[in-house]
């Protein structure tokens, strides 16, 4: 098996995050000027290195965080594999106290292991890693892109990291994310390493998030 140098991200900011409303697989919203900010930091930080291939969730928030690097020419798959988590009810509501509570007590039902909880109407953290595999193991099939883009989301991409990383997933919040936050992760006989997490560098303190 050949090795590959994995760019991941997380989309830039929508409305949605800005003003506290849940945002899962439920949801297509854009990126707002912020997200748009935030996208153009990393395609000036990044549109030198070499990208065989571009992947992204079906959503538009991670497709528009990488529109430059496609209009570019760079390939681009889209996969619903990579989507967002699905938050059931919750998606598209804004939160309150008890939703914030709720949330909290689910979180820390998969910190402990239970992993196979969900919202109603939503997926679990196991329903997730099982619809992303698939989309993995294709993406490592393909020896000649040794370098590529993946665009997704913060929960989604806590999950991918984990099973690339050989985590449980009670684990997966260990991985940090910020949107637009960078993880750089190598692929060499079989074994995933990490070489920067959640890397923020590329957009300056004013577009933090």
């Amino acid at each position: 098996m050949g090795s590959k140098k994995i760019y991941l991200i997380r989309h830039g900011q929508t409305e949605y995050n800005r003003i506290g409303i849940v945002q899962g697989s439920g949801v297509d919203t854009d990126l707002n000027e912020t997200g748009r900010l935030q996208a153009e930091a990393f395609y000036q930080a990044y549109r030198h290195v070499e990208f065989k291939k571009i992947y992204t969730s079906a959503l538009k928030r991670s497709i528009q965080s990488v529109e430059k690097f496609i209009a570019s020419g760079i390939p681009h798959e889209k996969y619903a594999g990579l989507n967002e988590i699905s938050w059931g009810k919750k998606d598209g509501q804004i939160i309150t106290s008890d939703d914030d509570t709720f949330y909290k007590r689910i979180v820390a039902s998969w910190r402990n292991g239970q992993v196979d909880q969900c919202i109603e109407g939503g997926e679990s953290p196991l329903d997730v890693q099982k619809r992303q595999k698939p989309v993995l193991e294709l993406i490592l099939s393909r020896e000649e892109e040794d370098c590529i883009l993946i665009c997704m989301h913060g929960r989604a991409m806590r999950i991918l990291l984990a099973s690339m990383m050989g985590c449980e997933l009670s684990r997966m919040d260990e991985f940090a994310h910020n949107n637009l936050g960078l993880y750089v992760v190598d692929y060499k006989d079989n074994v995933f390493s990490l070489e920067k997490r959640n890397d923020l560098n590329h957009l300056g303190e004013t577009l933090k998030t």
